[in-house]
């Protein structure tokens, strides 16, 4: 399978030099989007703001119309509002209450970001918390500990195109624990330094970074290490949990909406976008060949088979929570699935549906906070100082 693969990444060249300019502009520009540190996009439309009654009214989308709080990246006088319960909704519109004080004659324009953020700064959270800088092999990048009296430290790793403020949801939960909680940036994120490329190598690089974190947290105190990861963090836990130089002492994972086998990722987004096959395939297949990565936009060749979780679960050896909507809408949960029937014995998986990508905190906070709390129960990972 290794040598055909090969092969098929040897004659992406000449494939595309046949199909012709028009396809290999299309297959480089479908791969420069996979590798591009993106800006997060607008994707939803203000209606209408009542400041008197302290409601927004958005476009409908299966966001929007989520239960739940979530934030809100808007342009104009607030950057970043926090958005309530939905109070109503019609086939086009929803109605939420908003938890942001807007004043009368804010400025506020139409297109805008929904968000499970929720949180946007550590000091929200009100607890006790330090701006710390990792030594890794990308340069000095910026953390957040929030500290606690267990040897057992949270390492929380964010997804592509957001920074770690993405992971802030489930510091209370770690912290009420008694674990100390690492909030991690990485190279590319707009945070952290940028490699000379400044390209995501979707994981296969940036797990270096974290492996960093492990490091500082083992000479701050730590004895053994939790990793969560979200989205894309999660392909770059699971990277650092079999490639790490510190592996005896990761104890764990937490993934939130993971990516656990990119292609399965990278088809699925294509399709929703109305790409159709072979274009995800030829993309995937310059990404991979050492001939056309850097006509791809990419900083290094992107290692698929390295990055296939599933192939590559005997390779893991500590207990895995995956917290996994069945709906993502993003990143499908069938890889995820396909990890835990492949390693039943470290994998738990409970069901959860309705919350698309990385919302179940948003979508259902008493049941997602409960499962990482039985979860590390189950697992001895107890306080111990």
């Amino acid at each position: 399978m290794k040598s055909l693969r090969h092969a098929v990444a040897l004659l992406v060249p000449a494939l595309i030099a046949m199909l012709g300019t028009a396809v290999a502009f299309l297959v480089f520009a479908i791969a420069r989007r996979v590798v591009t540190p993106s800006v997060r996009a607008a994707d939803t439309d203000i209606l209408a703001v009542d400041t008197g009654a302290q409601t927004i009214e958005l476009s409908r989308t299966p966001d929007t119309e989520l239960p739940g709080r979530y934030g809100l990246f808007t342009t104009g006088t607030y950057g970043y509002v926090k958005l309530g319960a939905v109070l109503s909704a019609d086939a086009t519109t929803v109605r939420r209450k908003l938890l942001t004080q807007i004043e009368t004659g804010a400025k506020i324009d139409r297109a805008a970001g929904f968000s499970g953020w929720y949180y946007s700064t550590p000091s929200e959270l009100h607890l006790p918390w330090d701006n710390v800088l990792i030594g890794s092999p990308a340069g000095p990048c910026p953390a957040w500990l929030f500290p606690a009296e267990s040897s057992t430290w949270v390492i929380q790793v964010h997804g592509r195109g957001v920074t770690r403020a993405e992971c802030l949801r489930a510091v209370p939960v770690f912290h009420a624990l008694g674990m100390p909680n690492l909030v991690v940036s990485y190279r590319n994120d707009g945070e952290a330094p940028r490699s000379k490329g400044g390209s995501y190598a979707l994981g296969a690089s940036e797990w270096r970074d974290v492996d960093a974190a492990i490091s500082y947290a083992l000479r701050h105190g730590a004895t053994q290490v939790l990793l969560m990861g979200w989205s894309m963090g999660g392909a770059i836990a699971l990277q650092t949990a079999v490639s790490s130089t510190h592996r005896e002492a990761i104890v764990g994972l937490v993934l939130d909406s993971p990516v656990v086998d990119w292609r399965n990722v990278l088809r699925f987004q294509a399709r929703e976008e109305g790409i159709r096959d072979p274009f995800p395939a030829l993309a995937m297949n310059a990404l991979s060949s050492p001939l056309t990565a850097r006509l791809s936009g990419s900083e290094f060749v992107i290692p698929f088979d390295k990055l296939d979780m599933v192939a590559r679960a005997d390779e893991l050896t500590v207990p895995i929570l995956i917290l996994h909507s069945e709906d993502d809408g993003f990143v499908p949960a069938d890889a995820s699935h396909a990890l835990a029937e492949a390693r039943p014995d470290l994998v738990t998986m409970p069901r959860f549906t309705g919350a698309r990508h990385t919302k179940i905190w948003n979508y259902d906070q008493l049941g997602w906070t409960a499962t990482i709390t039985d979860w590390t129960a189950a697992n001895g990972f107890s306080p111990s100082v």
